[in-house]
């Protein structure tokens, strides 16, 4: 497998650390607000990825976080704690507010079949380790204190830079040193690990008694913290979006490498922005986002929204416009529609049908190549239905292993749909009529069935129909 490995800038094969065996770690979401579609495509590029080792035969073990805690309105240290803005907007504690959004971001996910992570871990409930691994960063000399927080020092670190490509003095001239609310920093660009409940924090809602006083945990650190605990203080994946590597990213690595001495995460792989028609990215902080049910709400399967996703590589920008939308509902439609009519119809897989899974599986490696995996599917189809032999139900289904678009269910669901007495009566009145060769009694019952959303196909192994509706 072929993976771009935003670390180094380029395709590189995927050699785990242990065979057969990947650890995936995915930054999850800050639990103030509902996750916006935006966010959720990268939990679907996410989603691929773990699909695609376990579509390979690699035993996958994936960690998520849920951040409850510690992510200010601002990436560098600014604004207020994000769970605390979220609780002040609606009237309730902040331990509502993060359950309750806890809950709908994987309401979400299953919507969308997102795959449950193996490990879901809260912030608040790891801040013990994360103390632990502060301190380590004090012990060699990495972090500082101030009257308001502990400090890494980026000074220290010679390789900060390295995942986002910046020279340091540029990265510290671009941390807006004319807004730093510490004067006691020692450089623009360190970020803290650890807030204390002073000043602005004095009466922050989360604390913990901790070497320095009460306070809570900055964001950065705590991924390093749970990642390192569950997976090791190496591990092979690290996955996010593209948003994260300029600030989030290049932290978690400094303080993870400079606590153990080790590389962190071998391969990051992080998906690209979503664009609204306008031309933005979607972003919470505009106010107004979408939301998957503003998806529903409108008629919408949230695997619609997933089948388009699956349609632009995560590497690429995806631009969302509603009638994107309708292109990738019309397109499960007739992916489901093909379902249906091949389930019915039966049939066996044939030699020819091989080459196809082969293509499709050298496109999966090739970097999660979703937009040309799916064409090979889509190939197939159209062959299958040339040949009219559509013994590929097993391929599909193997293909869906890694696309998430429940196929199967859809093959259940429409044989569990009979057809209606009288329209299965004319179906049987059609046939006689063709082997009595009244062509014009048979071309009637086909019409009448048609205004009825009932489409039929005459086959060497007999007369299949499927809804058109």
């Amino acid at each position: 497998m072929q993976l771009y490995n935003s670390l180094t800038r380029k395709k590189e094969e995927l050699v785990a650390l242990e065979p057969d065996k990947v650890k995936i770690y995915t930054c999850g979401p800050t639990v103030y607000n509902y996750a916006h579609i935006g966010n959720l495509r990268t939990y679907i590029f996410a989603d691929v990825l773990k699909r695609s080792l376990e579509f390979e035969g690699y035993d996958v073990t994936q960690v998520m976080n849920v951040t409850d805690v510690g992510h200010l309105t601002s990436d560098d240290d600014l604004g207020e704690d994000k769970m605390e803005a979220g609780a002040r907007r609606e009237g309730k504690s902040i331990w509502d507010i993060a359950r309750f959004y806890e809950e709908a971001f994987f309401n979400d996910a299953e919507a969308l079949n997102i795959l449950r992570p193996s490990i879901v871990a809260r912030a608040t409930e790891h801040v013990p380790t994360m103390i632990e691994l502060v301190l380590r960063l004090q012990e060699r000399d990495y972090a500082y204190e101030t009257d308001q927080a502990v400090y890494f020092d980026v000074s220290k670190f010679p390789d900060y830079t390295k995942l986002a490509g910046q020279a340091l003095e540029e990265q510290i001239i671009g941390a807006r040193a004319e807004v730093q609310v510490d004067q006691e920093k020692k450089n623009p660009a360190d970020f803290a690990l650890w807030f204390k409940a002073v000043g602005r924090f004095a009466n922050h809602l989360m604390q913990w008694d901790s070497p320095w006083g009460k306070g809570f945990p900055g964001w950065h650190i705590e991924c390093s913290a749970m990642s390192m605990r569950y997976l090791g203080e190496t591990f092979d994946i690290h996955t996010g979006g593209v948003d994260h590597i300029p600030v989030h990213h290049t932290n978690e690595i400094a303080q993870s490498e400079a606590a153990t001495g080790k590389q962190f995460a071998r391969y990051w792989l992080h998906a690209e922005f979503l664009i609204v028609g306008g031309g933005e990215k979607m972003a919470k902080s505009a106010g107004e986002f979408l939301r998957l049910q503003s998806i529903t709400d409108r008629g919408y399967d949230p695997l619609d929204y997933r089948f388009l996703c699956l349609q632009v590589h995560y590497r690429s920008k995806l631009t969302f416009t509603w009638e994107a939308l309708d292109g990738a509902k019309a397109g499960y439609r007739r992916l489901k529609s093909f379902i249906d009519q091949a389930s019915r119809a039966g049939g066996t897989e044939q030699p020819w049908m091989q080459e196809y899974r082969e293509r499709f599986r050298e496109e999966v490696l090739d970097d999660l190549n979703m937009p040309r995996a799916m064409a090979v599917m889509w190939e197939m189809i159209r062959e299958a239905n040339t040949r009219r032999e559509l013994g590929v139900l097993n391929l599909l289904y193997d293909f869906d292993q890694v696309l998430g678009l429940k196929l199967s269910e859809a093959a259940a669901s429409a044989e569990e749909r009979e057809l209606e007495p009288e329209y299965a009566a004319l179906i049987v009145e059609r046939e006689k009529a063709r082997a009595q060769k009244d062509w014009t009694r048979a071309d009637e019952i086909r019409r009448e069935l048609a205004t009825v959303g009932i489409a039929i196909e005459d086959r060497p192994e007999g007369t299949v129909w499927r809804r058109t509706d």
